[in-house]
């Protein structure tokens, strides 16, 4: 079975006029409107790398035709891919189906996709929170965790250690919420996270992680989890593609994959312009991009 992990650093990606006009026109009509209507710039680049990692896995790694792509999203937000896939010939025995999830949160957008298993990737951002304390934070997300969970996250150590805890249970629960589909209607102390006694490290990818279910432990499902660095930890979550037709996992799997960082090159190296260039779409960019400037400059000078 195949799989796809990459990451684009697009916190410290500055577009030029140029490639923002590119890009621009390199997506379907519908995501360059929705991504222009933005307010900061940085919302505005994750989506826009979000949208550009999708289309070059399709392209590359589905092998559909850039300008033949049509991406939709499911009622509940899920992306997937609308355009009529490639016919195996008789002669050629047909692939196990992939699946592909996004998240992109504080400096990178992330990808994973697999061949024969349902996908869901999360990433966030261990950051403090803006307007309470830690302990204030964590009593108005009590019900997000189950009484173990909160007992794991609280026992961390400092205040940042505790954060760091929170924010993976939050990764690895949002991974399997991704990859089910079911979105903000389900109940998120029904799976209990015990995570693995492994010490997670940059460079590698843990997959010890157990997840229980209404307190039962699921074996049919997997998570992987890694750090792209110090801040920002990724989960995902793979389970059995359909209930009809779930398999076991096998016996023995190969480690997991840890994300490949990838340049601006390589996120628009299979690229093809759909749309005329819209030389407008560039100046509200700007504006977006310099009106932080603008607002700690006036806050400056008072």
């Amino acid at each position: 079975m195949a799989s796809v992990r990459w990451a684009f650093r697009c916190g410290s990606w500055t577009p030029s006029r140029s490639d923002w006009l590119f890009v621009a026109r390199c997506i379907q009509r519908e995501e360059k409107d929705r991504i222009g209507q933005f307010v900061f710039a940085k919302d505005a680049k994750s989506a826009m790398a979000g949208r550009l990692l999708l289309r070059k896995f399709v392209c590359e790694k589905m092998e559909v035709p850039w300008s033949e792509i049509r991406l939709e999203r499911s009622p509940r937000g899920k992306p997937y891919l609308a355009t009529p896939m490639k016919v195996s010939s008789d002669s050629e025995p047909e692939q196990p189906a992939w699946s592909f999830n996004l998240s992109h949160q504080g400096d990178y957008a992330v990808l994973a996709a697999e061949q024969g298993r349902q996908v869901g990737v999360d990433i966030m951002k261990t950051t403090m929170p803006g307007s309470s304390s830690v302990p204030e934070f964590f009593r108005i997300m009590t019900r997000q965790f189950t009484a173990y969970e909160w007992s794991v996250i609280q026992s961390a150590g400092s205040e940042h250690q505790q954060l760091t805890a929170f924010y993976r249970h939050w990764a690895l629960k949002e991974s399997f919420i991704k990859a089910i589909g079911t979105g903000l209607g389900f109940n998120l102390q029904r799976v209990e996270f015990h995570l693995s006694s492994e010490l997670l490290t940059q460079g590698r990818a843990l997959r010890q992680t157990k997840m229980h279910l209404d307190e039962e432990e699921e074996e049919d499902w997997m998570f992987e989890e890694s750090l792209l660095d110090a801040d920002h930890h990724v989960a995902i979550a793979l389970g059995p593609q359909d209930k009809a037709g779930s398999e076991p996992l096998p016996p023995f799997l190969p480690p997991p994959s840890t994300f490949t960082l990838l340049s601006f090159g390589d996120l628009i190296a299979s690229a093809s312009p759909l749309t005329e260039e819209d030389s407008a779409y560039w100046d509200s960019f700007k504006m977006k991009a310099e009106s932080p400037q603008r607002q700690r400059d006036t806050h400056a000078s008072k």
